[in-house]
């Protein structure tokens, strides 16, 4: 199922007016995650209403720092499918701008959530915060729901073996080269969704041709090799693997994601697909001559078959 998409400026209207909100940015939407939004789900479906999730786009970091470093870790219309697939009917688009920043946490609460949006009740982790100066959190939440009528569910961090999940560990994860334990938290793998363009042609040249794609606002993971899955927009799922980085074999140096894709022949230029990071294989490197690059190559296709053989 997907979620049906809203505009925060909008007035919610029914059918999905009176819904219960899962209210945070849910970047990755991790484990963490997921729980607060299970337990919005749930309520709504006890009561009969419709689940709503809503999260924050740019995310308040982008507003407050705009020229910080990409760090998102899924996109718009990823994030509309994850929150379809784990059982909401709608993902309301908060945007953040000068506006949503300068409300204050019981306009915040009286003004949009209850009047605009229609909540009959709200989840959020224990740690969301909100409203100017960051002035509102859970306690502001469940005093304003006492005396305005809704109901309001604080939801508890997960913890894994290590600690308490969240996307500041995928983040730190991913930019060691660790997916594994991107994997674990996020239950999932770290995917980069977008437009396949065209590129110098250099891995068609050396025989092992690749999708060319930009990581526009995403995380970058630790410049390197890896294995990948692709999935195509016909549903087909593909193994291969790929270079992160800035090609240091070749000039000028331009970052991209650049995945091969194995036993595959079919033009892509223009497609939107996913690629799957599941296992680094080695940093960059520079190769003195095209010889030395393509049989590294070829070592490093024949290692990830073997790591994605079970996929």
């Amino acid at each position: 199922m997907t979620a049906v998409r809203l505009d925060g400026h909008d007035r919610i209207a029914d059918p999905l007016r009176g819904g219960v909100i899962a209210l945070g940015n849910f970047d990755g939407f991790h484990a963490g995650h997921q729980a607060v939004v299970g337990r919005a789900v749930h309520h709504a479906k006890d009561d009969g209403r419709p689940a709503i999730v809503a999260t924050f786009d740019p995310h308040p970091v982008r507003f407050f720092k705009p020229d910080v470093a990409p760090f998102r870790l899924t996109t718009l219309d990823q994030r509309q499918e994850l929150f379809g697939a784990a059982g909401a009917d709608a993902m309301l688009v908060l945007p953040f701008d000068a506006a949503l920043a300068g409300t204050s946490a019981e306009d915040f609460i009286t003004g949009l959530l209850l009047d605009r949006f229609g909540a009959a009740g709200v989840v959020t982790g224990s740690d969301f915060v909100f409203g100017k100066g960051r002035g509102g959190n859970v306690v502001t939440l469940a005093d304003h729901a006492r005396r305005l009528g809704f109901f309001t569910e604080m939801v508890s961090p997960v913890d894994d073996a290590d600690e308490v999940i969240s996307s500041s560990r995928i983040r730190e994860a991913l930019q060691a080269g660790d997916c594994a334990t991107a994997t674990r938290l996020l239950t999932r793998p770290f995917t980069v969704r977008g437009a396949v363009q065209h590129g110098d042609r250099n891995g068609r040249l050396l025989g092992f041709p690749t999708a060319n794609i930009d990581m526009g606002p995403y995380l970058r993971p630790r410049y390197g090799i890896y294995a990948v899955t692709g999935r195509l927009p016909d549903g087909r799922i593909l193994k291969g693997a790929a270079n992160l980085g800035i090609r240091p074999s070749f000039d000028p140096p331009k970052e991209l994601l650049e995945p091969h894709f194995f036993d595959f022949s079919g033009d892509l230029y223009g497609q939107e697909i996913d690629v799957a990071f599941h296992a680094f294989l080695r940093d960059e490197a520079k190769f003195d001559d095209m010889d030395a690059l393509t049989a590294q190559i070829a070592a490093d296709c024949e290692r990830a078959k073997a790591l994605l053989a079970d996929i």
